[in-house]
């Protein structure tokens, strides 16, 4: 997972839906629904041939998919280990639960946070009201001795630690923390639901290697422990739905649900799915970006449909950050411009976002609004879509250094002059595919072909375009110190878990993908 400037892009415009949705007197709630690694092809209503995932299947058919969403990065963190990282978003980015309170919302985070771990970094200093969950990925376990194992917050205080106070067997796969995040995040629900509007966003993890589901889901899927998370999830999803039909809010209530990359094929069978599309996790190719897409609103999206609206989880900020902060704006606040609309409040106007109105491909997904998604990885435009056609500026699968050690994030699937292990400069001569006749991107456009002389003299326009309004940001995690790392947070004391802490030793941090 990558991210962190305000909103992913906007997927729809509060007029439209204001005009449409239910004659509630208050702004609607919002609920957004972001995994961790599951990919386009781990949903039963994309095509996984075991159909594990009837809650999921269910709000598809009570909705409307997005078969062409695309993610702000192609991993969520540039880092395995990044508690390590000193930064974290900065103060001023204005987040969507800072927008939102201005209106009276009450805005909730379960799950994970990545977006710094240091206490000015952490969700209620950055107008969330509620969280439970964890500043990092579940990695572990640790001797606490190099490094400490990954705390468990409740709002602003530790409660414990992952391995320790909130186990994880790795070795089985078997832990009860997506049962905990579904009970709270349904909790949360149960709370507000009558005070109020209210914003949740629930960042399971379970879906993230090392994957578990708890006892109860053990043994239950064809596709093994991954399988096993992702049917447990797909339950919480189910709970979550049922929490907002039980106090008659689900039709003033967008729910959004996604993921914040592609799946890590490096998982092999322990990973998920990326259907047709070529590639996984770290890339820029299909399989890296293109993620799953739900949007469900009972009585405002039409039910059943579904929209090939080319779109982006992210708005690209006119001022980029280092990848991983630039994730959070970028891929977990989605729908954030839109949601703030809906809200009745204005987003900053100090910055340039190049999201589009795109309600009508919602509510008539029939409609298409040709416009450009840019892929990038780290601070590099790698790729541009626009229509059916996708352009590759650049090239780089996996690291030589890392094909040596037998990760592949392309396993069985390289395509000559495209997988490359090397990043690989085609601007000159932009490699071209149609994405809608060959998703697996296998199969170049001929350079020779008039479609190819037409696509690219339109397609270098729109980057020349797009550059020219980037301005270059200052780097938020370019520093690393293992003194940052979680020693003694906050609420350590009264668990007799503090550490002590090593002596501060600042170096440039060293991100290979």
């Amino acid at each position: 997972m990558k991210g962190v400037v305000l909103g992913l892009r906007a997927w729809l415009v509060a007029g439209v839906l204001i005009a449409t949705a239910s004659t509630s007197s208050q702004p609607p709630n919002v609920v957004i629904m972001l995994m961790d690694d599951m990919g386009w092809g781990d949903l039963g209503c994309n095509g996984e041939p075991n159909r594990e995932t009837p809650n999921l299947d269910q709000m598809a058919r009570e909705g409307l998919i997005a078969s062409s969403m695309y993610t702000a990065a192609p991993l969520c963190s540039p880092s395995y280990t990044p508690q390590n990282m000193v930064g974290g978003i900065p103060d001023d980015e204005v987040l969507l639960p800072e927008l939102l309170a201005q209106k009276g919302y009450t805005s909730g985070l379960v799950g994970k946070w990545h977006l710094g771990h240091q206490p000015q970094y952490l969700p209620l200093k950055h107008g969330f009201d509620f969280w439970f969950g964890a500043p990092n990925c579940h990695f572990g376990p640790y001797a606490d001795l190099l490094t400490p194992n990954i705390p468990v917050f409740l709002n602003d205080s530790m409660v414990g630690r992952y391995y320790e106070d909130f186990h994880i067997d790795k070795n089985n796969g078997v832990s009860n923390m997506t049962q905990l995040f579904t009970d709270a995040a349904v909790e949360f629900i149960n709370r507000e639901a009558n005070r109020g509007p209210f914003f949740l966003l629930w960042a399971p993890d379970a879906t993230h290697a090392p994957t578990y589901a708890s006892e109860k889901y053990r043994g239950t899927s064809r596709r093994g422990r991954y399988g096993e998370a992702v049917r447990e999830l797909d339950a919480g999803v189910g709970a979550i739905l049922d929490a907002l039909r039980a106090h008659q809010v689900d039709n003033n209530t967008l729910v959004v649900f996604t993921s914040d990359n592609g799946a890590a094929l490096v998982s092999k069978y322990n990973g998920g799915s990326n259907g047709p599309f070529l590639c996984g996790k770290q890339t820029t190719f299909e399989g890296g970006m293109r993620a799953p897409g739900i949007f469900w609103w009972p009585g405002v999206i039409p039910a059943g449909t579904t929209t090939h609206q080319v779109s982006s989880e992210n708005t690209q900020p006119s001022q980029p950050y280092e990848e991983a902060v630039a994730e959070w704006c970028g891929r977990r606040w989605i729908c954030s411009r839109t949601a703030a609309q809906l809200a009745g409040v204005q987003t900053p106007q100090d910055r340039i976002y190049d999201g589009l109105a795109l309600a009508k491909s919602l509510t008539h997904p029939q409609l298409e609004v040709q416009r450009p998604v840019f892929l990038y990885r780290g601070n590099r435009l790698m790729a541009v879509r626009r229509g059916p056609l996708k352009i590759h500026l650049w090239t780089f699968s996996t690291p030589t250094a890392e094909l040596q050690k037998g990760i592949n994030f392309c396993p069985g699937a390289e395509v000559p002059n495209v997988t490359t292990p090397t990043p690989t400069n085609h601007t000159a001569r932009p490699i071209l595919f149609n994405v809608e006749v060959d998703p697996g991107e296998r199969y170049p456009v001929s350079h020779l072909s008039r479609t190819y002389k037409d696509a690219i003299q339109m397609l270098k326009k729109v980057v020349k375009e797009h550059e020219e309004k980037l301005v270059p940001g200052e780097p938020q995690l370019n520093w690393c110190d293992q003194a940052v790392m979680h020693w003694r947070p906050h609420g350590c004391e009264a668990l007799k878990e503090c550490l002590p802490i090593p002596q501060s030793n600042p170096y440039l941090c060293d991100w290979p993908h």
